[in-house]
């Protein structure tokens, strides 16, 4: 897949997971987010009022730590894939 291939899939997974109305999985918003951030690189901290809820966003950063953007994107792709291949 080349890099723009790779982009497109990506934004449409992200879209996909905007449009989607019904409640997602604690696990799986967790994997989202720490891929998401890792495929935009963005080194932010959590920032929720919440400390346990910034302790869970940090711990799921700190479990993608080693991904380049590029596989934090086939890691978020495949999770998308995968939840709604299971919904069903």
């Amino acid at each position: 897949m080349s890099p723009e291939e790779l982009q497109i899939a990506f934004e449409e997974a992200v879209e996909r997971i905007n449009n989607h109305t019904e409640p997602f999985p604690a696990d799986l918003l967790l994997r989202l987010y720490a891929y998401y951030k890792r495929a935009n690189e963005n080194k932010d901290d959590p920032n929720s009022k919440k400390p346990l809820i910034n302790a869970f966003k940090a711990n799921a950063l700190f479990q993608t730590r080693n991904l380049s953007p590029d596989e934090a994107k086939k890691e978020y792709i495949e999770a998308v894939n995968t939840y709604f291949l299971y919904r069903k």
